[in-house]
């Protein structure tokens, strides 16, 4: 089951560029561009520089299905494995099954590729969003946009506004607790690297320092063995832990949005990815035209209101 932004999957450095990618022959865009045709869209350098300041790409760049990915052709996903519901079913991505999966396979077919020209890549959480090359040309695994995550990746528009919360089992103080206030001297945790550690750290201030897990499957257990007294994570994740996996706990409650602007995942990429304005663009208008909407109600329909603990 899906935690609230956990850490990514894959870590493979990625393949290098093939030749082809790396350097088309200026003659041949010449060419192109003599015919009176639409032009060649930028190739890869093989620099490896940095492309964060760059200016957008170019409309031809955008070329539906002949972006400069991993694998001309392909989309690689990635996300990490166990692949959770409800973001994903039967911890199979591929099956485009789950809000996750189905908004991939929405993007790619935006983007101009078919069902069978995408492929799945397992990426663990801190891997995806730390500094370096990545093998993969975008990753989605309910990882949240912040300006620090930033400084290492790329993100594209936000496809899901999230917000977190509160795990207990139902007999214990802290399902109990109708505030922040209330959960400052519970034993809280909530997966490494997440926005579900910042609410603890930042929001709830507990007097005790919060136990830190790798993945959400050792935050529960904890839970259910009582070495916690609550834990941290999204909502949508939260009504599936306590509706599928853990009978005996609840849903506390969940946090406002911060700041006034939404907490949103985002899908991550290389930083300075020449993909980054292409996928933001397709991820808007998934939003613009209902898509995103459709894919949330068919697949988060649960994660609907909850107490709000202030």
């Amino acid at each position: 089951m899906p935690v609230a932004n956990r850490p990514t999957r894959r870590t493979a450095a990625p393949a290098a560029p093939s030749p082809t990618r790396r350097t088309a022959p200026a003659a041949a865009c010449l060419a192109v561009l003599l015919a009176a045709a639409t032009g060649c869209a930028p190739q890869d350098d093989g620099s490896g520089s940095s492309k964060s300041s760059a200016a957008p790409p170019a409309a031809a760049a955008c070329t539906k299905g002949k972006l400069a990915t991993q694998v001309p052709g392909k989309l690689t996903v990635g996300t990490d494995k166990p692949a959770y519901a409800p973001w994903f079913v039967g911890d199979d991505p591929s099956n485009g099954k789950g809000f996750e999966s189905a908004v991939a396979y929405a993007l790619a077919e935006r983007l101009g590729y078919d069902r069978a020209d995408v492929v799945w890549q397992t990426v663990p959480f801190n891997t995806a969003v730390a500094p370096g090359a990545k093998k993969f040309d975008v990753d989605l695994n309910q990882v949240s946009v912040s300006d620090e995550r930033r400084r290492a990746v790329d993100f594209s528009s936000g496809y899901y506004d999230v917000r977190q919360a509160v795990i207990a089992l139902k007999d214990s103080p802290a399902a109990k607790a109708r505030s922040a206030d209330d959960l400052k001297h519970v034993k809280l945790g909530a997966q490494v690297g997440t926005t579900s550690l910042d609410v603890i750290n930042d929001v709830i201030k507990p007097g005790e320092t919060p136990a830190v897990f790798q993945k959400n499957d050792y935050a529960k257990t904890a839970l259910k063995n009582g070495q916690v007294g609550a834990i941290v994570v999204d909502l949508p994740t939260a009504f599936y832990i306590t509706s599928a996996e853990i009978e005996d706990a609840r849903i506390v409650g969940q946090f406002e949005a911060g700041g006034g602007k939404p907490e949103q995942f985002g899908l991550v990429l290389d930083k300075g990815s020449r993909l980054t304005s292409c996928v933001s663009g397709a991820v808007d208008s998934l939003r613009k035209d209902g898509t995103l909407a459709r894919l949330e109600k068919k697949w988060l329909s649960e994660a609907a209101d909850a107490p709000v603990l202030k």
